[in-house]
């Protein structure tokens, strides 16, 4: 995410803050397998361990539609596609079949394996609270109607001001149940430079503290370093948990409290230290999907073509390195 929101009458033009999900406190109810959902089913068959999505904000800068898009993760070599809410509502607005754009998504053999949006379902104030939940039910229903499985739920109101963690868990554990019944997932996303919720140790008390069997987080490798906290605690997760994470990189410079969003770069051509975190992902059994987040608009400048293609073939890189060192080390 970016740090900025902007709206209309339309359509919501959403440009991505910063989220992600906890550690060392989750111990007790993410390791016990309490929390279960399909994460194992988007394995890929063959020896890696993971499967690969595309988010939709890593070309977004070259202003393509989302059909065009939808086709160049295909080209890519991705199996999922990550697109954004308010391209959704743009191509509904536009006249497109929601439902045509399913059977398009099928064809080309994607799934919608999760879908970016900023429901304020966890304000304080209740009218507003209110009215979130209900932008987040039109938003799930409209990522059902496509055949997606997931949505991010960041605490969108917690960005500036602190929220009351068992609150947001109170919050939380709400649209999960309305998540139920249109058959998409929220996945509690953690920003790293928000307010609420910054660290993964935040969000490992709010995924506790709602103790529900289809709670689960939406993590990303910047907003981990972005908030402060250390990979180590991924350690501390069960991978049935997590069913998307969101894979980038950074650099050294800026520092860490003044990285934003468009500094992220291709996975492998900063300073996180990704091997370690992939191998422990397969340690505590995360088989979801990973998932190329990024806003680098010097990639937005190239070929859309290219991005993806590259943004995969050093994901892969990486995951082989860390498959191999996790083998060297038995």
């Amino acid at each position: 995410m970016s740090d900025t929101l902007h709206s209309s009458k339309k359509v919501t033009t959403m440009t991505r803050r910063n989220v992600l999900v906890g550690a060392g406190i989750g111990t007790v109810l993410l390791t016990t397998g309490m929390v279960t959902t399909e994460a194992a089913s988007a394995a890929p068959a063959n020896a890696e361990p993971f499967g690969y999505c595309l988010n939709t904000s890593t070309i977004r800068g070259q202003k393509l539609s989302l059909i065009e898009e939808m086709e160049i993760a295909a080209k890519a070599g991705y199996s999922g596609l990550e697109p954004w809410v308010n391209e959704l509502q743009e191509y509904a607005n536009n006249g497109g079949s929601l439902s045509d754009l399913k059977k398009r998504a099928t064809d080309l053999g994607l799934t919608i394996e999760n879908a970016i949006a900023f429901a304020d379902w966890a304000n304080d104030d209740d009218a507003k609270r209110a009215q979130g939940v209900e932008e987040w039910q039109r938003n799930a229903e409209i990522v059902a109607a496509i055949g997606g499985r997931r949505i991010a739920a960041p605490p969108n109101a917690g960005y500036e001001i602190a929220l009351d963690l068992r609150a947001v868990a109170d919050r939380y554990r709400h649209i999960l149940a309305l998540g139920r019944e249109i058959g998409v997932v929220p996945q509690l996303e953690m920003w790293g430079s928000s307010k609420t919720m910054s660290r993964m140790s935040e969000l490992s008390y709010v995924l506790i503290e709602t103790a529900q069997p289809d709670a689960c987080g939406l993590l990303d490798a910047y907003h981990i370093y972005r908030g402060g906290s250390d990979f180590a605690g991924l350690r501390f997760f069960n991978g049935a948990n997590l069913h998307v994470f969101h894979v980038n990189d950074y650099p050294a410079d800026p520092p860490r409290e003044k990285l934003s969003s468009p500094d992220r770069v291709y996975p492998g051509n900063g300073i996180c230290p990704l091997v370690t975190m992939l191998r422990d992902l397969v340690a505590i059994g995360f088989r979801g999907m990973l998932s190329l987040e990024l806003f680098n608009q010097e990639y937005w400048k190239q070929d859309a073509l290219v991005v993806a293609r590259t943004g995969l073939e050093k994901i892969r890189a990486l995951v082989q390195q860390a498959m191999q060192s996790g083998a060297n080390n038995r």
